[in-house]
């Protein structure tokens, strides 16, 4: 037992900073305002898009632990258009991305600290403050800091969630009309919800890079078993932390007759609120700095996940000789993270206070993107890439081929929606 633990110990690090990355945006958010907006009807496709995403995430972590290489290096051997489309989605979806996140990030550090004159520059100086954390202590910070954050988040959504459903659900106020999921909002909302739910499909390369740094840091190889085992429990506390905060947004806004705000700070208390209503007054502080430090992780693993994808990206692309990359863009990490913060700031300043569609124009780009990257992961683990004893079960084979058809006929929808019918 005792030296099971110390492998897991070895072993974990990817998965929890997977599920911190997924945790932020897509729960906070989206996961409370579907609660409040459509009740526990949606819990149903939560369900399913997190089932279906699955596999591709997996994939990942997967492909680092069988070859030794990033599911980056694997788009390469797919060949070299395949690498470059996966550079120019994720330089099309980082800005809005982090952006998202920054912003709502900003919003909770806003309301934990009372401030409501800084405007801007609260981003700025997270965005500073992120950058700053990385480029002189890189993974291993983030490693440690991601686990604190981790178990704070469990327990305090765990205690509001068993509160919540102690107190029972609010009873709607006279002449409540829920809104229709099923009306053009409806629908835009839904593949909001779904394009991060837990979290992007193209982050899943970052799982393998994470995979990879952790294996450097620790200077041991788990077998496959142990890696999957570790991401596994991760994205499973994912989907049920997402259940959980569905159900918080039903019961406590669901039928009250009251939007949720979209100004970034002010959605940042209706959240913490929301918490406090079950738990107590007493424990406001507590779950501000709870949620803060929740986002704060969020924004610095996704700081560093686009910066050392695209590093990795970039090396493939301009280098032929792997013993060249290290001298040669060495110090391109810390300059992807300046670029794509001072990115992010610019589409934050873009749509100003608007806290909603900035949240929701990210995540349905990201869904749309989405089935590229599920193809590229699908064929890199059940083709002549990888070897057959590490190639997925019959069974995930199955779920993928669904779930790739989910991807892309949601893809389809969004687009006849958007554009109308092209002929």
């Amino acid at each position: 037992m005792n030296l099971n633990l110390s492998r897991f110990s070895k072993t974990a690090g990817p998965g929890i900073l997977f599920a911190c990355t997924a945790i932020g945006v897509s729960h906070l958010v989206q996961s409370t305002r579907a609660g409040a907006d459509y009740g526990l009807f949606i819990v149903g496709f939560v369900i399913l898009v997190t089932l279906l995403k699955y596999p591709f995430f997996e994939y990942g972590s997967r492909y680092a632990n069988s070859t030794q290489t990033s599911i980056i290096d694997g788009y390469k051997t797919l060949g070299k258009p395949a690498l470059w489309l996966y550079f120019l989605l994720t330089i099309s979806s980082m800005f809005f991305v982090t952006g998202a996140v920054g912003f709502v990030t900003a919003g909770f550090f806003e309301n934990l600290f009372g401030i409501d004159y800084l405007g801007e520059w609260t981003v700025i100086i997270l965005f500073a403050v992120c950058v700053s954390v990385l480029a002189i202590g890189k993974y291993n910070v983030l490693d440690s800091l991601i686990k604190i954050i981790a178990i704070v988040l469990v327990v305090s959504t765990v205690s509001a969630f068993l509160l919540t459903l102690y107190n029972g659900p609010l009873e709607p106020v006279a002449g409540f009309e829920p809104k229709d999921l099923w009306d053009i909002s409806g629908i835009f909302f839904l593949l909001a919800l779904m394009g991060w739910m837990p979290t992007a499909v193209d982050l899943s390369s970052w799982n393998s890079l994470w995979t990879l740094e952790r294996i450097k840091q620790t200077k041991y190889k788990p077998t496959l078993k142990e890696t999957l085992f570790e991401f596994r429990l991760s994205y499973l506390i994912t989907g049920i932390l997402a259940i959980m905060f569905v159900t918080l947004g039903a019961f406590i806004f669901h039928g009250s007759g009251e939007e949720l705000p979209n100004s970034n700070s002010q959605f940042a208390n209706e959240i913490v609120q929301l918490y406090t209503h079950t738990i107590g007054d007493w424990s406001y502080i507590i779950i501000a700095a709870s949620a803060f430090t929740v986002m704060f992780g969020t924004i610095i693993a996704v700081l560093d996940g686009y910066s050392r994808s695209l590093q990795r990206t970039i090396e493939l692309i301009f280098t032929k000789k792997e013993e060249k990359i290290r001298t040669k863009f060495r110090t391109f990490y810390v300059i992807f993270l300046l670029v794509i913060s001072t990115g992010s700031l610019v589409v934050v300043f873009q749509f100003g206070n608007n806290l909603k569609e900035l949240v929701d124009f990210a995540t349905v780009l990201s869904f749309v993107i989405a089935p590229i990257i599920a193809i590229f992961n699908f064929r890199l683990v059940t083709g002549k890439f990888l070897d057959k004893e590490h190639q997925p079960s019959l069974g995930l084979k199955i779920i993928s081929v669904s779930g790739i058809i989910f991807l892309i006929g949601f893809a389809v929808i969004f687009a006849f929606l958007k554009f109308g019918p092209i002929f």
